[in-house]
């Protein structure tokens, strides 16, 4: 992976994990905690880099998701 997708995996993970800590309910904070570090721990050791920008685009509409539901 080169570094700058290395940065922006990274970056979108940050931010994911720091939007879904919005929700004001305990439940659905720890689940999508859970489910966000699961999945990229999942997807870590993919190397093509056409399905890594698949991932990337599908992490940032479910960024969009948590942003308006928290």
């Amino acid at each position: 992976m080169a570094a700058s997708s290395r940065a922006q995996v990274l970056d979108l993970y940050r931010a994911m994990l720091r939007e879904s800590k919005r929700f004001s309910s305990y439940n659905y904070r720890t689940y999508a905690v859970r489910r966000i570090r699961d999945a990229f721990r999942e997807n870590k050791n993919v190397k093509d880099p056409v399905e890594i920008q698949t991932l990337v685009n599908k992490a940032k509409r479910d960024l969009e998701v948590i942003r308006r539901q928290a």
